[in-house]
């Protein structure tokens, strides 16, 4: 039973995908910062993707 209950949780957990968000650099923790370089790195790489 205590596995059906959280599955029910997850099920009903947010998603935030390909939600825009907005940052603020002076709220932001390292986490935060790495994250957001991370994420700049990746659309580059994903900007220069030609496909194979």
């Amino acid at each position: 039973m205590a596995d059906l209950n959280k599955q029910n949780e997850q099920e009903q957990l947010p998603t935030a995908s390909a939600e825009d968000v907005e940052f603020s650099e002076e709220l932001a923790d390292s986490n935060d910062k790495t994250a957001a370089a991370r994420a700049a790195e990746a659309d580059r790489r994903a900007e220069a993707y030609e496909g194979e």
